[in-house]
């Protein structure tokens, strides 16, 4: 058996626009529902949502056969990223980094020695419980690694966490950028925007594919154009509630 390729990480490699969503509800049942509509990739979600590690487990089976996804673990920490490669993730999203030794640290968690700390075991889903002849050969390759700017101080050093060996993209996180610059809760503000672009541009420039979740599709749309390789534009949990109350409004009259 051999390890199969992995079509997220050779789309931002080429260039091409992916189009993803968030996963959140913690549930292999509804990260199906969301696998199957057609996305380009999913966010399995750890740090923002209540799944543990065995919900993941479940997440990455229902999904596996549809498209693929990255796993967002709760922190930059090496023994959960151990554990999310033993289970066969394709690509993790680290949060919150905030300097270039972060970056190389997570990139580190995900490599066996001599280029990295990555525990080795022998038996686990990710090889195919040691079915896959090629894994330990090609799992640097087919992993994809993205790593997270959400502040102010991230952004002003995006281009060298970005050109990190082993890094494949780097994805801006506005909620939070927006948080630091004094617009809690307003992701889109225009200001929020006007701080991203000019890095955006840099890492572009400098070869870096660039992410970003909004939950406004003209919005997404419009990033997509200017250059956006991956973009995020709904989350489960948003689209569930959204949903329910339009319906709820309609039948009562009130939308």
């Amino acid at each position: 058996m051999k390890m199969q390729n992995n079509p997220f990480k050779s789309a931002l490699k080429q260039g091409k626009a992916q189009i993803g969503c968030w996963v959140s509800l913690a549930n292999p049942y509804a990260a199906e529902v969301i696998a199957s509509a057609g996305f380009d990739w999913l966010v399995v979600d750890m740090e923002h949502a209540p799944g543990n590690e065995m919900d993941v487990l479940g997440q990455l089976q229902a999904i596996a056969p549809h498209t693929s996804c990255l796993v967002r673990p709760p922190w930059n920490d090496f023994v959960t990223v151990k554990r999310l490669m033993d289970m066969g993730a394709p690509g993790l999203l680290f949060p919150m980094i905030q300097s270039v030794d972060e970056g190389k640290a997570a990139v580190a968690a995900t490599r066996y020695p001599p280029k990295g700390i990555r525990g080795f075991g022998g038996t686990s889903r990710a090889n195919q419980f040691g079915r896959m002849s090629d894994y330990v050969a090609r799992v640097d390759e087919e992993t994809t690694i993205v790593l997270q700017v959400e502040t102010r101080e991230a952004m002003e050093i995006a281009v060298d966490i970005g050109t990190i060996e082993g890094v494949d993209g780097v994805f801006f996180g506005p909620a939070d950028i927006a948080a630091d610059m004094g617009y809690l809760g307003q992701p889109l503000h225009p200001k929020v925007w006007e701080a991203i672009m000019p890095v955006a541009k840099k890492l572009m420039e400098a070869g870096v594919p660039v992410g970003t979740l909004v939950t406004d599709p003209e919005k997404a749309q419009r990033l997509l154009d200017d250059g956006f390789t991956f973009v995020a534009c709904g989350i489960d949990v948003g689209i569930l509630a959204r949903g329910a109350d339009a319906l709820v409004a309609k039948l009562k009259g009130e939308g």
